[in-house]
């Protein structure tokens, strides 16, 4: 018997698989499938797959086509990796203090994103920490000026929830950040039933510790699917030619027209748009610099 599902975990080469028809499954993956290449894995969590169910065995036969994918650059820059597929949107979770939110992480993810079409909402965690109101203030005001929804939360005191709930209930979404940021203690929050590992901070580095150590979809209580990732450091972007780059940062595509040649590396050329907006502080400083980081490492 055939039956379709979604992809909800795979740990050491089994895929459990939800189905349509409200049972689930752990499967293995057909040879075939095993031995086809794949760009950045076979399978994974999100995926729409058909199992065929012999008696206790059941056995992923196909991968239906995705919609979308969270793709970025694997380890060495050689491969690409994909987190997730078939989301329709990416939650940004970085925490304003302990470990301190970096714009240049920050920046990245949100590049991914817009390489992979996928609306993304950044939420900045830990509010209720010393400090971290005046230090996410200036964060907030910057990207919701891009146009990003910036969403201030904390776990702890429930800051935030009832926003971050909105944006999950609007189709398939993925938690993604650093380790530390909290991922799991928000989503603890929206569902205490759900009863995520929380870790600390390294006391050596002063960063998050990995107690996500997969991705997993999860289905809260309400019935939203959500997707808890684990923090990752490498972040690049993957199949972005450097031409293209301008279109991941949108306050950096709405002037590319204004500048005086077509397909502006927005570098070196004279009479750049982009140039002139970040003399003038119309475009950030600090998203500048990581877009041209990003552009040395373009394909």
């Amino acid at each position: 018997m055939i039956s379709v599902g979604r992809v909800h975990e795979v740990v050491g080469g089994v895929y459990r698989v939800q189905l349509d028809d409200g049972g689930s499954v752990d499967s293995s993956l057909r040879g075939r499938l095993k031995a086809r290449p794949w760009k950045g894995g076979r399978v994974v969590i999100g995926d729409r797959v058909r199992v065929a169910l012999e008696g206790d065995d059941a056995t992923v036969e196909e991968v239906l086509p995705r919609t979308t994918a969270f793709l970025r650059r694997g380890a060495h820059g050689r491969t690409a990796k994909v987190m997730a597929a078939n989301l329709e949107r990416v939650v940004v979770v970085m925490s304003a203090r302990d470990p301190d939110l970096s714009l240049g992480y920050l920046d990245r993810i949100l590049a991914v994103c817009a390489a992979n079409a996928l609306p993304c909402t950044l939420v900045i965690n830990k509010q209720d920490l010393p400090g971290a109101p005046a230090a996410s203030e200036p964060v907030r005001d910057l990207y919701r000026g891009i146009g990003y929804e910036v969403v201030l939360a904390s776990a702890e005191s429930g800051l935030g929830l009832e926003r971050l709930r909105s944006v999950a209930v609007r189709g398939i979404c993925a938690l993604i950040g650093p380790s530390g940021a909290g991922k799991s203690s928000l989503l603890n929050r929206l569902d205490p039933s759900l009863g995520l590992r929380i870790g600390d901070l390294s006391r050596k580095t002063g960063t998050g510790r990995h107690t996500t150590v997969t991705s997993r979809l999860l289905r809260l209580s309400d019935g939203t699917l959500v997707a808890d990732t684990p923090g990752f450091g490498d972040v690049g972007l993957w199949g972005v030619p450097a031409r293209r780059l301008d279109r991941c940062f949108p306050e950096i595509e709405t002037l590319a027209d204004e500048c005086r040649f077509r397909g502006c590396s927005h570098v070196h050329e004279p009479d750049c748009a982009v140039h002139e907006s970040v003399r003038s502080g119309e475009v950030a400083r600090s998203r500048y610099t990581h877009y041209q980081a990003l552009l040395e490492e373009a394909d």
